[in-house]
């Protein structure tokens, strides 16, 4: 009777272990959808190691859609981009649940700061957890820089690293103190000057404003006013002289990334690129003075089109002026090492997965 049932009991035996194993591969995928400034992006992660930020992107979404504009304009989420807006975050969960088959504990939705200023916020957030059963968090913008921290440097690196994020507005991140008894206490750094923000204040030297936009005097300008910069920077680091024993540091955000993609023009794979303060100057030199090799390169390449679509020359000047001056201002530069941070897209959602890991300390 054994032997007869034998194929049938290790059929069984196979079949329970397979769903085992699916079952189990399911936990180490996480989904999360931001609803951003200016599109709702959606990220799918195989985590194979938290610690050591060692992860798959098995798939991403990017559908643009300017809500912030709209909150600033009106001070609430106008119905059409609430309706619009539920349509995307709905079709992308029946994505998450029925193709890749993510435990709910697993999916998260946050929605940018700009969001805790409309009034009719709690109109989105009632419609999808009507319509989906999932809720959303509103980013905390005091909390904004911590989060990147956690979610840009890997785990391993806490103690030894820090991050700067090069935005439009502002530059912000932070590093980690340790203290007794594995406490950890979370330093935030922040700089006046982003992309935007710095091509305005050296556009404002210009004594003649029908000048401002000629690029000579543009470059001029912004060469003078990185004295302004410089001062801003060491101020930022002298208040923080804990920062300077940092072996690591990680950049993130848009002048980062502009940088990345037009000079080592090649698809890099590996979620840190590694650099150096040569390659940084190397690649002003040609924003500077040989910006048509940008422009040449972006006919046939669609990552360096992106790149030039979203900053023109001055911009691309100002974003490399405060990468340059920042790195220049740190001390023994030569012996710590330098990475872009390049799947910014996930910082938020690793620095939720990291939150619930058990593994990794986030209690700063």
């Amino acid at each position: 009777m054994f032997k007869k049932n034998k194929s049938q009991i290790l059929f069984f035996i196979l079949l329970n272990l397979f769903f085992s194993i699916h079952s189990f591969s399911q936990k180490n995928l996480y989904a999360g959808i931001e609803i951003g400034r200016r599109a709702i992006k959606t990220s799918i992660l195989d985590i194979n190691n938290i610690k050591k930020a060692d992860y798959k992107i098995l798939y991403f979404s990017n559908e643009r859609i300017s809500l912030a504009d709209h909150i600033n304009t009106y001070g609430e989420i106008p119905q059409e981009d609430i309706n619009k807006t539920s349509i995307i975050v709905l079709d992308q969960l029946k994505k998450i649940r029925e193709e890749f088959k993510i435990p709910e504990a697993n999916i998260f939705i946050v929605a940018a700061p700009v969001f805790s200023s409309a009034r009719n916020i709690d109109v989105l957030r009632n419609k999808i957890t009507t319509l989906s059963n999932k809720s959303f968090d509103v980013i905390n913008v005091d909390e904004e820089a911590k989060m990147l921290v956690k979610g840009a440097i890997p785990p391993v690196d806490y103690s030894n690293a820090l991050l700067l994020d090069i935005g439009a507005q502002t530059t912000k991140g932070g590093y980690i103190d340790e203290l007794t008894d594995n406490k950890l206490e979370f330093i935030p750094l922040e700089l006046d000057f982003g992309t935007m923000t710095l091509t305005d204040a050296v556009k404002k030297t210009v004594v003649n404003q029908s000048q401002a936009n000629d690029m000579s005097t543009y470059q001029e300008k912004s060469f003078d006013f990185n004295t302004v910069l410089r001062k801003k920077i060491k101020e930022m680091l002298d208040a923080n002289p804990l920062l300077l024993k940092k072996e690591k540091i990680y950049l993130s955000g848009g002048a980062v990334w502009a940088f990345s993609t037009l000079y080592f023009n090649e698809n890099v794979k590996d979620h840190y690129i590694s650099f150096n303060l040569e390659d940084v100057m190397n690649y002003d030199a040609i924003l500077k003075n040989n910006f048509n090799k940008y422009n040449t390169l972006a006919k046939t390449d669609k990552e360096a089109a992106r790149v030039l679509s979203t900053y023109d020359q001055k911009y691309l000047i100002s974003a490399n002026n405060i990468l340059a001056n920042c790195l220049e201002s740190i001390p023994n530069l030569a012996t710590k090492k330098i990475y872009f941070v390049k799947d910014g897209q996930v910082t938020w959602l690793m620095s939720y997965i990291a939150d619930r890991s058990k593994k990794v300390n986030t209690n700063f």
